[in-house]
């Protein structure tokens, strides 16, 4: 940010003990995570900037009592769309949190609704007590083997690089793209390296041969590792490897195995997509902290990933750190350990206090028509659901418990009238996935494996990165009225069972988010909850946050588009019988 003259004068005043700081936080333990050290000493603070360490006076006085004092932590990849509500409501949800800073990818929204969405998250997100950075969509569609909302081409980003807060380009998934030279995206790589702003990548799946080529792309960081061999495969190519932990991917207790003090300075922490009832009940960033402590890391090493890390990796030069020059982001911690968070400040000023948000002041935009209309669908028939099969062998996408990877499984399936019928015993269910942005008509069918509901459907308009309609169920009559009431809604979550409508939270702005407090939405996700326990659902995952993850065409190995069931390994459609390949 700039800084005039006159501030400059003021901060140097305050800084070389002329004049008193605006306030000064004494008998603190500040963690010094340049040197993984605690040191005791006053901090003071003018205009919002750490102006000195050391013995000072202020206009103002805290005492601390004791207490550490901890940057602000910083989530390095996020998709505000995933809390389901809006940037305002984010705020009050994760700040509480320690998080004072994150770099947030509207590629949710832009997949549904274009540059309307881009600016709608841009201009929602600003003059909040939290720095949202924004990180451009690089891939909308995600794939050509999926109908998206929109389309987005280098040209139609590149303006965006004008505006100081938008930090980059966005997690590049579209890795075919890269290999082959597609020229959009070279274009999109080139004009982000112009402008010296950062590229995200999203190498899931992709060889240690691979990330060669992101890299000479100028792709530096990763958060799509799921085991500790491709943490070190990219930490040895000179990436920086973010650990994620979500409410559907929870990989970080796993990926810490390839961390150690050597290393550890290329690694930061991200939540991904990380839904509200998650956030409320087990935190932000803050959760990662303490996930990382119980694995037996020094505190102090985590919360270095949680700040520093993460701000040399974006190139965020005043964030991360309790030093003179650095803003006055700040979390009161009265237990190192617990990562137990007592107050939070943001540029010098409190911000939240034992958990909860104080007010602040923030203008709602309402959303222009073209996000608030974005379920368009042809009527539905059951017939439209029928999977035709002559064997019986079917291609079916198994799901691994908290994780967006599947396995693909071939199994001898239940048949009726020569189609696919769901198999309550063995757990196999009808998954759909129903366009809703173009009307085109188009229905995927497939088989799902090890969702674990026993009567009923559940349905959702959140399904990455296309966000097409995707429901899975137990019978056909109850997947037809899942879609025909997440259209009636425009957009949300609901759980149904013998026609009648268990639980919902209609999600109004894209088929994504609410337009309700985040209170009100998280009394609406309590209740989906107990609707699911209603239709036999018992397992120890999520089952929204898996579903939405089912219609991803780049998360291996077996997913389902609006055009059908989708190998990932081979970057092709296939059948959902299965058939036995020529010798």
């Amino acid at each position: 940010m700039d800084i005039n003259h006159q501030a400059l004068s003021h901060i140097l005043a305050s800084s070389s003990k002329r004049v008193p700081a605006d306030l000064v936080i004494k008998n603190g333990k500040i963690i010094d995570v340049f040197n993984l050290a605690i040191m005791e000493a006053d901090v003071a603070i003018t205009d919002g900037k750490i102006v000195g360490i050391g013995h000072y006076e202020g206009n103002n006085q805290i005492d601390a009592d004791g207490a550490y004092i901890c940057p602000g932590l910083i989530d390095g990849h996020v998709h505000i769309e995933s809390s389901m509500v809006t940037p305002q409501e984010f705020a009050r949800v994760v700040v509480p949190h320690g998080v004072t800073t994150v770099i947030a990818d509207p590629h949710e929204i832009a997949n549904v609704s274009g540059k309307e969405g881009i600016d709608y998250m841009i201009k929602t997100s600003e003059q909040l007590p939290l720095d949202v950075y924004i990180a451009l969509p690089s891939c909308v569609p995600a794939t050509p083997f999926e109908h998206a909302g929109a389309e987005l081409k280098a040209a139609d980003l590149e303006p965006y690089y004008s505006s100081p807060r938008v930090i980059g380009l966005g997690e590049v998934m579209n890795y075919p793209a890269v290999f082959q030279g597609d020229s959009d995206m070279l274009k999109k790589l080139a004009d982000a390296s112009n402008c010296s702003r950062h590229i995200d990548g999203h190498a899931s799946g992709v060889s240690a041969e691979g990330i060669n080529v992101y890299m000479a792309a100028g792709i530096r960081t990763d958060h799509e590792c799921v085991t500790p061999q491709e943490v070190k495969e990219r930490l040895m190519r000179g990436m920086y490897v973010m650990l994620r932990e979500g409410s559907a991917a929870r990989d970080l207790t796993l990926l810490l195995d390839a961390v150690e003090e050597k290393n550890a300075r290329r690694c930061l922490f991200v939540t991904d997509d990380k839904h509200l009832d998650d956030l409320i009940e087990n935190g932000s960033i803050d959760h990662n902290i303490r996930l990382t402590i119980e694995k037996g890391f020094d505190p102090l090493l985590a919360i270095q990933m949680a700040t520093l890390n993460a701000a040399e990796c974006f190139g965020l030069k005043q964030k991360g750190a309790i030093a003179p020059g650095y803003d006055a982001d700040l979390v009161l911690l009265t237990d190192l350990t617990s990562f137990k968070i007592q107050q939070v400040y943001k540029k010098g000023m409190l911000a939240a206090a034992q958990g909860v948000m104080l007010p602040f002041q923030d203008e709602p935009s309402a959303p222009p028509p073209v996000i608030t209309n974005s379920v368009h669908l042809l009527r539905v028939s059951e017939e439209s659901l029928s999977i035709p099969m002559k064997s019986g062998m079917a291609n079916v996408i198994k799901i691994i418990p908290n994780s967006i990877v599947t396995k693909h499984v071939t199994e001898e399936v239940s048949l009726l009238d020569s189609c696919f019928k769901p198999d309550l015993n063995r757990d196999l269910l009808k998954l759909v996935v129903a366009e809703r942005h173009h009307l085109t008509g188009n229905i995927g069918c497939g088989i799902l494996k090890g969702l674990g509901i026993t009567s009923g459907a559940i349905v959702s308009t959140v399904a990455h990165d296309s966000h097409n309609i995707v429901a899975a169920g137990t019978n056909d009559r109850d997947l037809l009225k899942a879609i025909e009431v997440i259209a009636e809604m425009r957009g949300g979550l609901a759980v149904i069972e013998k026609g009648e409508v268990l639980a919902s939270l209609p999600l109004p702005i894209a088929g994504l988010m609410s337009d309700k407090n985040h209170k009100e939405v998280y009394q609406k996700l309590q209740k989906i909850h107990s609707a699911l326990k209603t239709i036999g659902f018992t397992h120890d995952f999520n089952p929204f946050l898996t579903l939405s993850f089912l219609a991803l065409p780049v998360i291996p190995e077996l997913k389902l588009t609006d055009m059908g069931l989708f190998d990932v390994i081979s970057f092709q459609h296939i059948s959902a019988e299965y058939k036995k390949p020529p010798v």
